[in-house]
C-alpha cells in the first residue's frame, strides 16, 4: 500500500451547532486539481468550506490536507490549506499591505528577514511592490481580494479553497484573479451554487442538508444538481425552495 496521503480527505465529517446537524456524514477522497463544492444557499457548504480550511473543528469525523489533520495541526495547516471569502473585508486584520502579507508567514514560524524577503518577491511578483506601505481601507474591494490572494500565495499552499470569491466584482477585476489562480500550482477547491462556473472541474461534490447528495466528474453531477435546482424553481411555494 502507498503511503502517499492523497490531497483532500474528509472522513465522515460531522459538524453539529446549537443542536442542529450542520454537516452529515461528508467523505471525500480526491486528488483533483480542480474540485468544487456544490450546493443552493443554506446547503452547508460555505461551512464545509471552513472546516476544510481548519478554521472551524467538525464534531466528528477529520479533514487531512495534504496529509495534514487542519484541525488538529494549525501551523501545518497554514502550508496546507488557505481560504479566499467572498467579503475581503471578513479576512484583513491589519492596516497596511505589507503587514497583512507578513502575517501567516510569521505565524508559520518564519524569521523575520524571510519574511520580509518572502513578502517583496510576491509585491513584486504581481508588480505591486508601490503597495508595500498601502493603507487597506483606500484600495477598492477588488485590489482587497488580490492583497487576500497575495497573502495567501506568499504561504504557497498545497490547496486554496475559493468562497464564491468573485461575487461583486466587476468583469475585469474578476478575469484577473481567475487568470492569477489559474496560473497557481495549489490545487483549487472552489465553493459555489452556479454549475456553469465549474462545468470543467475534475471533482464536484455535491451538498445538500450538510450530506453528500451526489460526487463525481463534474460532466456528471454538474447537469444533475442544474436539473434539480430548475425543477425546485417551478415550485409555487417558496418555503420549499429556501436554502
Amino acid at each position: 500500500m502507498s503511503d502517499i496521503s492523497p490531497l483532500l480527505r474528509l472522513d465522515v465529517v460531522d459538524l453539529r451547532i446549537d443542536g442542529r446537524d450542520v454537516l452529515r456524514g461528508i467523505t471525500c477522497v480526491s486528488d483533483a486539481r480542480r474540485i468544487a463544492v456544490l450546493g443552493r444557499n443554506g446547503s452547508g457548504k460555505t461551512t464545509l468550506a471552513r472546516v476544510m480550511a481548519g478554521l472551524k473543528a467538525p464534531t466528528g469525523g477529520t479533514v487531512h490536507i495534504a496529509g495534514v489533520d487542519v484541525a488538529r495541526d494549525r501551523r501545518g495547516a497554514l502550508g496546507a490549506v488557505g481560504i479566499l471569502f467572498q467579503n475581503p473585508d471578513h479576512q484583513i486584520i491589519f492596516p497596511t499591505v505589507g503587514e497583512e502579507l507578513s502575517f501567516g508567514l510569521s505565524q508559520m514560524g518564519m524569521t523575520k528577514v524571510a519574511v520580509t524577503d518572502r513578502v517583496e518577491q510576491v509585491l513584486a511578483q504581481f508588480g505591486k511592490s508601490a503597495w508595500h506601505d498601502a493603507a487597506i481601507y483606500q484600495l477598492s474591494q477588488g485590489q482587497r481580494q488580490l492583497v487576500c490572494l497575495m497573502a495567501i500565495l506568499a504561504m504557497a499552499p498545497k490547496v486554496i479553497i475559493l468562497d464564491e470569491p468573485f461575487a461583486g466584482l466587476d468583469i475585469p477585476t474578476m478575469m484577473h484573479l481567475s487568470r492569477v489562480l489559474e496560473s497557481t500550482d495549489a490545487a483549487l477547491v472552489h465553493i459555489t451554487h452556479d454549475p456553469r462556473i465549474v462545468a470543467h472541474y475534475d471533482h464536484v461534490l455535491w451538498i445538500e442538508g450538510g450530506a453528500v447528495q451526489m460526487q463525481g466528474a463534474a460532466a456528471e453531477v454538474a447537469p444533475a444538481f442544474e436539473a434539480a435546482m430548475t425543477e425546485l424553481g417551478k415550485r409555487d411555494d417558496l418555503s420549499d425552495i429556501a436554502g
